[in-house]
């Protein structure tokens, strides 16, 4: 876990290193062990206002996929700089229309070991359809979890972010690494 800091100087960075013109706006930095996920808002398709549904969906399909190959080496670079320098792979998304759409990123696996009553769960989720795998299922419940608790989670965050803070005045401030920047070459 980083510090609010830590994401803080991400953002920045982030922000002083994208192109210019690559987004409108850059709405969403994620970061976690594993990754940095960099979303950011494009411009939407310009439709008739009365133009169909299906017609505005694949409008904005469009603009995500012309987006996507269009700035790809562009992303590619600045992904390459911020691996090195943040140790993470970085992943990319846009907001267009009032719809997210995820670049590849990186699906990392979680070791678990779950009793008979906990596997039923997924095996259940698994027979109604709702999943393909456990692991899938797994994933829908995290989601699940994470779309009715965000409240509580982000309670947690910020607890956990003063734990951080509290540790590193302590004697063993040298214990934990924050994430790699230039002040540390």
């Amino acid at each position: 876990m980083i510090t609010s800091e830590q994401r803080e100087q991400l953002r920045d960075w982030f922000a002083g290193r994208l192109p210019e013109d690559l987004f409108e706006e850059l709405t969403e930095i994620t970061v976690d062990r594993e990754e940095i996920t960099v979303i950011g808002r494009i411009p939407e398709p310009r439709l008739a206002e009365d133009a169909p549904a299906a017609e505005r969906e694949a409008a904005l399909e469009g603009r995500v996929q012309e987006f996507r190959e269009r700035t790809r080496e562009d992303r590619m670079a600045v992904a390459r700089e911020a691996e090195h320098r943040f140790r993470r792979k970085v992943s990319w998304g846009v907001e267009c229309g009032g719809r997210r759409a995820l670049f590849t990123h990186v699906a990392a696996p979680v070791m678990t070991r779950l009793r008979q009553p906990e596997r039923q769960v997924l095996d259940t989720l698994i027979a109604g359809g709702v999943a393909r795998s456990r692991s899938d299922a797994l994933a829908w419940c995290v989601r699940l979890v994470q779309r009715h608790t965000d409240d509580w989670l982000t309670e947690l965050r910020d607890s956990l972010e003063h734990v951080q803070r509290v540790r590193a005045q302590g004697p063993d401030a040298g214990a934990d690494h924050p994430p790699h920047t230039d002040d540390e070459e």
